[in-house]
């Protein structure tokens, strides 16, 4: 059903095209408007995991080169989009790699990490009007399918994707994919996706107001829905009040749920969040519910071929309540305290501070209920602002997570470290 529905939507699209104002005609061309640019990524992540389980620690180092060609002239343009990506690892391993959390070099049959890992990947796209229809290697960022770029390599997924703006403030996608490249591993196909069809759209009612309805079907896994709207509301010249509410409807597969032993099929996860901000400070206060009779919770990401996991991209949890910890276990409540500051007003544009306390309770596993987890989440983040390393930016960040015993079957208390240190070069 769901992919009648995106071939008659994507017809649908490309047919109202005819009757609108389109940016294809203001084209320079396939090689005017190409861009071509690369990231240099050194990235640290440690985890001091506690209750004896042996820490984890990845380090490497990356190069991310992008490529986008503008659209040839005329009432169809044609254009690609490429990537290359190249990683090497940077640590002695000795028995710290291969924890799913950090995943930067996958372990071989061997039990050892890779030194380095490269792989490509492209795509042709056709635009008519404001139409756009892309097929091959893509790295979408949808709320049911948004691909992990948190940590050295990013993921990425093959298939075809259409994004429709005809209508001013209005974006519409439809899409199938059939491949997923797994960040730590080289190949397209490394993720073990069958398929994943996509659906929705998202409105910008005011300038104040937006929401966003998507539906995604991941083969003999899940059926997935998304709710998302943003409210704005502007108090004074430097004083706003944002509310964000984002939440998703999870269905899994009756053979899914019997290969894998899995507890219940149903879950239904919601945030709600308010921003108050004033100059140059931020305070968040959110609330986050997991509902439903599956142990998993809210199911998302991970690899389907080897850690019997999802496969719809590893940022597809727009929640408020997502750090270290997801706070998305069976029946878990969870509340969050936030404060941000932009030193900007204090004479060192560039640099911002993010701290936050979530406290979840009420969590439901297999042998107990009534577990709790709590992450004080601190973030530090300086961008250069001029100058020769203009743009290169410096982020540190740190988690600590504390579980309880009721719900050591869900998740792991510790200490978690990131360093990451990126430099974006525009080549042309």
């Amino acid at each position: 059903m769901l992919k009648t529905r995106i071939s008659l939507v994507a017809l649908a699209m490309i047919a109202a095209t005819q009757a609108q104002a389109n940016d294809q005609a203001e084209s320079k061309g396939f090689v005017e408007d190409s861009q071509l640019n690369v990231l240099l990524r050194n990235a640290y992540m440690n985890r001091d995991y506690k209750d004896g389980n042996k820490d984890k620690s990845e380090w490497g180092q990356a190069a991310i080169g992008t490529f986008s060609s503008g659209f040839t002239q005329g009432t169809v343009g044609v254009g690609v989009d490429a990537f290359g990506l190249y990683a090497v690892r940077l640590d002695g391993g000795k028995g710290h790699s291969g924890a799913q959390g950090i995943d930067f070099f996958k372990k071989g049959d061997s039990g050892n990490a890779a030194d380095d890992l490269s792989k490509g990947g492209a795509a042709v796209k056709f635009r008519v009007s404001n139409t756009v229809l892309k097929y091959g290697d893509q790295m979408p960022t949808l709320p049911v399918l948004n691909y992990d770029n948190a940590r050295l390599l990013p993921e990425s997924y093959t298939g075809t994707l259409i994004t429709s703006k005809e209508i001013k403030g209005l974006e519409l996608n439809a899409g199938r994919f059939t491949a997923e490249s797994r960040k730590s591993a080289e190949g397209r196909d490394s993720g073990g996706l069958k398929s994943i069809n996509v659906l929705g759209g998202s409105y910008k009612f005011t300038d104040q107001f937006t929401a966003a309805l998507y539906a995604s079907d991941v083969e003999d896994v899940l059926k997935k829905q998304y709710v998302g709207a943003n409210y704005v509301f502007p108090i004074s010249k430097d004083q706003s009040l944002t509310l964000d509410f984002n939440g998703y409807r999870t269905k899994l597969d009756n053979s899914y749920v019997r290969e894998n032993g899995i507890t219940g099929d149903d879950n239904k996860i919601w945030s709600l969040a308010a921003t108050f901000a004033t100059g140059p400070h931020s305070f968040t206060l959110a609330h986050q519910r997991s509902t439903g009779d599956s142990n998993l919770g809210y199911a998302y990401g991970g690899y389907q071929k080897d850690q019997r996991r999802v496969g719809d991209g590893g940022s597809t949890i727009f929640l408020a309540n997502s750090y270290w910890s997801d706070f998305n276990a069976e029946d878990e409540r969870s509340w969050q305290l936030g404060y941000g500051l932009d030193f900007t007003a204090f004479g060192v544009p560039g640099l911002t501070y993010n701290v936050a306390y979530v406290r979840g309770d009420n969590i439901t596993t297999s042998t107990s209920t009534g577990g709790t987890e709590r992450e004080i989440f601190n973030q530090l983040k300086y961008v250069v602002q001029s100058g020769a390393a203009k743009d290169l930016s410096v982020k540190l960040r740190s988690s600590i997570l504390r579980v309880s015993q009721k719900s050591s079957e869900y998740n792991i208390s510790g200490n978690e470290v990131r360093v990451f240190v990126e430099y974006p070069i525009n080549v042309f």
